[in-house]
């Protein structure tokens, strides 16, 4: 950056005051004990209830990231349809939904659906009914209550990994950037394809009469 004309230079004092504005990490480990205290009582508070629900596996938006798996907000009203519960019994049991997410693939909707209902397999729902029991607990079987329903169900891979093989002659010579070229092509002329043998139908129609 210059300067110009018979100005003043700058004498800015950007460290005055350092040790007032500097920002620190001191209280790393308190925090840390703070975190961890607070989930016990979180844990303990909830009884038998996993502390973290159960999240649906979706993929990340975009195409540069759609490879990836990770959880979602809640499962979807068709997945928990398909799943045999209704939307209140689902929130019940830990089961969130998102009525804003929408199922645009057969692929995720079993995937979900599979979740749930592995889920509900080793559920064990105590009645209300119970004195000991404040409200509707839920428990997994075989899970302490510190740990999460992700823990239990964890996300599946994003995408299965072939195994390594000789490549065959006949793959050898298949030119791939010609049937890409051949392919993209393809596509773009289609419209007018149709056009030009809809026009020759409907001549070769007029010429019979």
């Amino acid at each position: 950056m210059g300067f110009r004309h018979n100005n003043v230079l700058h004498n800015n004092h950007f460290r005055k005051d350092w040790q007032r504005r500097v920002s620190v990490w001191f209280d790393q480990p308190g925090a840390k004990k703070r975190r961890r205290t607070a989930r016990e009582a979180k844990a303990a508070k909830l009884g038998l209830r996993p502390v973290q629900p159960l999240r649906p596996a979706v993929r990340c938006p975009t195409l540069k990231y759609n490879t990836k798996i990770r959880e979602g907000k809640g499962f979807t009203i068709e997945e928990i349809k398909l799943a045999g519960l209704r939307k209140k019994e689902a929130q019940s049991i830990g089961v969130p939904v998102d009525h804003r997410r929408r199922n645009k693939s057969e692929e995720s909707l079993k995937l979900n659906v599979a979740r749930i209902k592995a889920y509900r397999e080793r559920l064990i729902v105590l009645p209300r009914r119970n004195k000991g029991n404040k409200g509707k607990t839920v428990d997994l079987a075989g899970v302490t209550a510190a740990k999460s329903a992700q823990a239990v169900f964890p996300l599946p891979a994003a995408f299965e990994a072939e195994a390594p093989r000789a490549i065959t002659a006949e793959e050898k010579e298949v030119n791939a950037f010609r049937v890409l070229r051949e392919s993209r092509a393809d596509h773009r002329n289609e419209g007018a394809r149709k056009a030009r043998q809809a026009k020759k139908d409907e001549e070769a129609a007029n010429a019979k009469k």
